[in-house]
């Protein structure tokens, strides 16, 4: 898969993240890979960490309670990756763009790839298509990519669950 790291998928894979932290620097490395990204270097514990601080900023993104809000918080991370767009061609992908020294480590990669992604998903698809699920006990974050941008839930047993509570709900009301 050629990883199109502006887009729908780094927001993807930040939420993949988010919900669910890398326990190690091999974890992360090994889920940054199964995503499609192309590791040229080991990951080490500062990617781990500077990754969690990506993560703890997204987190603070998908939180916010207006569009102002999100704006302003995305808008300090973008300002704290502070890449240009760059050509490059590396690995055999042929050419095609990129946020960031060629030389950075994955941790600030990932940071410039989250705070560029996540803008381009917003600006693009609309402010409120980057929320937490609405089951009322699951916490996940996802960024909508529907059609309609009607999404509520992080997954469809999640969906699921809310349909059969609802139900039961009304079947116990009458």
């Amino acid at each position: 898969m050629r990883l199109n790291p502006y887009g729908e998928d780094a927001v993807n894979l930040a939420a993949d993240l988010a919900n669910r932290r890398p326990a190690s620097a091999d974890e992360l490395a090994d889920r940054c890979r199964a995503a499609g990204l192309i590791l040229e270097r080991p990951v080490t514990a500062d990617d781990l960490d500077r990754a969690r601080e990506a993560l703890d900023a997204w987190d603070e993104i998908v939180d916010a309670a207006t569009e102002q809000a999100r704006a302003d918080r995305l808008n300090r991370m973008l300002a704290e990756a502070a890449a240009y767009p760059r050509l490059t061609r590396h690995s055999g992908t042929g050419w095609h763009l990129h946020y960031r020294d060629p030389q950075r480590p994955l941790g600030d990669v990932l940071y410039t790839l989250f705070a560029v992604g996540t803008a381009l998903h917003l600006t693009g698809r609309g402010m409120h298509r980057l929320r937490r699920c609405a089951v009322a006990e699951c916490t996940r974050s996802f960024a909508d990519t529907s059609r309609t941008g009607r999404r509520r839930y992080c997954s469809h047993p999640c969906a699921n669950r809310d349909v059969v509570r609802r139900h039961r709900a009304k079947a116990a009301a009458t």
